[in-house]
């Protein structure tokens, strides 16, 4: 077996060993959720997006994208937020600074 066999096999075996997590991750991630847990999971983000919104009007902005804009946020996105859309935590954390709040903060009101 030559060297360039062996980079070959080598390099087979490495994509093998890394694509196949990647596979059964998505796989699992196509899984049907459980419609209950579905169901507080959906309600949740809705009360995420109607607290970010009325933050943003309590700060004055009445267009979302103004807020966006003035905060450094992409608007397409920052739209979405607002409807409850594509909200991961990292981005709600990066929101929650552009109000000028904690987490704490952000969360004392509207999630009773």
């Amino acid at each position: 077996m030559n060297k360039f066999n062996l980079t070959l096999i080598s390099g087979l075996l490495l994509a093998v060993i890394l694509i196949k997590p990647i596979d059964l991750f998505y796989r699992m991630a196509k899984k049907v959720k459980d419609p209950a847990v579905q169901a507080v999971s959906d309600e949740f983000v809705k009360k995420l997006a109607a607290r970010i919104k009325s933050l943003r009007i309590q700060q004055g902005y009445g267009n979302y994208e103004k807020f966006a804009i003035a905060k450094d946020i992409n608007r397409t996105q920052y739209g979405r937020y607002e409807i409850g859309k594509d909200l991961q935590f990292s981005s709600l954390v990066r929101v929650v600074k552009a109000f000028g709040m904690t987490l704490q903060e952000f969360f004392s009101e509207g999630f009773d």
